[in-house]
């Protein structure tokens, strides 16, 4: 178990247009760029500092 990494799957449900471009390339960052699209990313601090970044574009997918 010591070898399992924790992850977050992350969906983007809203559209990145009329954003910052500073948003837009986060969510690039994240493996997200379409409406509806689905990443599966590790869980590291780093990756929950984007998600903080465009919180109000992406839902946690548990």
């Amino acid at each position: 178990m010591a070898n399992e990494k924790k992850t977050v799957t992350l969906k983007q449900v809203a559209s990145p247009q009329r954003r910052p471009g500073e948003q837009r390339a986060t969510l690039i960052g994240l493996g997200l760029n379409k409406m509806n699209r689905i990443s599966t990313l590790q869980d590291t601090p780093a990756v929950r500092g984007m998600i903080a970044k465009v919180a109000h574009l992406v839902r946690v997918v548990e």
